[in-house]
């Protein structure tokens, strides 16, 4: 059976370019709706450039932390015509 961090991972590594969830939607697609913090502290650990973190953002419209700077997240999430 695949841990919470495998499941958090597949759900990410699934959102399109151009294409964002919040980190309470990765939290419940990944099956366990109340772990948002548990998504943010996994996602800032992620060090695999094929999981799209930066697609990851806060529920409140804000685009959250990113292990890389909140800069370069606003630059990757514009690139692919996503607000900053």
């Amino acid at each position: 059976m695949a841990s919470f961090k495998e499941k958090v991972f597949k759900v990410v590594r699934e959102i399109p370019e151009g294409r964002v969830l919040t980190y309470k939607d990765v939290a419940e697609r990944a099956g366990r709706s109340k772990a948002w913090r548990a998504v943010g502290n996994i996602l800032n650990k992620n060090q695999d450039p094929k999981i799209p973190c930066h697609r990851v953002v806060r529920t409140d419209g804000k685009v959250g932390g990113y292990n890389k700077g909140t800069t370069k997240k606003i630059t990757l999430l514009k690139k692919e015509g996503q607000r900053g």
